[in-house]
């Protein structure tokens, strides 16, 4: 599922940043680029770190 529009970033994308360290948007916005456009996708980049936490 395509998580990004902006950057063309999946939820894969965004699940592999989280499980190599990123904690924070910011941070997944500067590994893979979501969120760094307009941020319309942060809510969701947030739900999936928040879910790979657990």
């Amino acid at each position: 599922m395509f998580v990004c529009l902006c950057n063309g970033v999946t939820s894969q994308v965004v699940i592999d940043a989280v499980e190599a360290g990123a904690t924070t948007t910011k941070q997944v916005a500067s590994v893979c680029g979501a969120g760094a456009e307009c941020g319309r996708c942060r809510r969701t980049v947030r739900a999936i770190i928040e879910a790979e936490r657990k």
